[in-house]
């Protein structure tokens, strides 16, 4: 069950860090940092638990990880550029 749940919450946080590039508020950007912290700590829960190997896993996590945060960037600097316009 775990497992499921860790799969849901890592394209969860896929799809959330997408939505925060395209429509950026802080809102979103905090949704995304949550549901990223809970991929983490559900992979490192299954990796203790099922004593599986750490090396794949943690390349599989080290990829998730560039592409959520590489999502997550983008959405600040966005985010950043449209407080900047408004305050003019």
């Amino acid at each position: 069950m775990i497992l499921v749940t860790h799969i849901f919450v890592a394209l969860a946080s896929i799809v959330a860090s997408t939505y925060a590039f395209f429509m950026p508020s802080k809102a979103k950007l905090r949704v995304t940092y949550g549901l990223t912290a809970l991929t983490l700590a559900s992979g490192t829960y299954l990796v203790w638990s099922t004593h599986s190997p750490l090396l794949s896993s943690c390349i599989t996590g080290l990829a998730y990880l560039a592409v959520v945060f590489s999502g997550v960037l983008a959405a600040q600097r966005k985010l950043a550029h449209q407080e900047v316009r408004i305050k003019r």
